[in-house]
């Protein structure tokens, strides 16, 4: 080698005209999701303790607490599930891709 380390050649990317910088966040935005999320459940028909991944349920936010809930089809007994979601399970489904329907109020 001629005596320059690899460091140097990262160095002289620096202050590239046109070249704007960015964060973190920014460069790793469109980046796709390496290890599915797996979320855990219960189903109240049949007592099942079920693992769903995120395209397995969906999350409907309403206006209030109560119009709030996330739903899934139980894979053991194949019943139709709705459960009541607070703002922390709200923020699990979200983060962890789990598709998202915001519910409007008429009027």
């Amino acid at each position: 080698m001629n005596g320059g380390s690899a460091v140097s050649g990262v160095q002289g990317l620096q202050g590239l005209q046109g070249v704007p910088e960015m964060s973190a966040a920014v460069a790793f935005a469109g980046m796709k999701r390496v290890v599915d999320v797996v979320f855990r459940a219960g189903c109240p028909d049949c007592r099942a303790n079920v693992e769903l991944g995120a395209s397995a349920l969906r999350l409907a936010i309403g206006a209030t607490s109560k119009t709030t809930f996330y739903s899934f089809t139980c894979p053991e007994c194949g019943v139709a599930v709705r459960k009541p979601a607070g703002e922390r399970i709200v923020e699990l489904l979200t983060g962890g891709g789990v598709r998202t329907l915001r519910l409007h109020s008429p009027g």
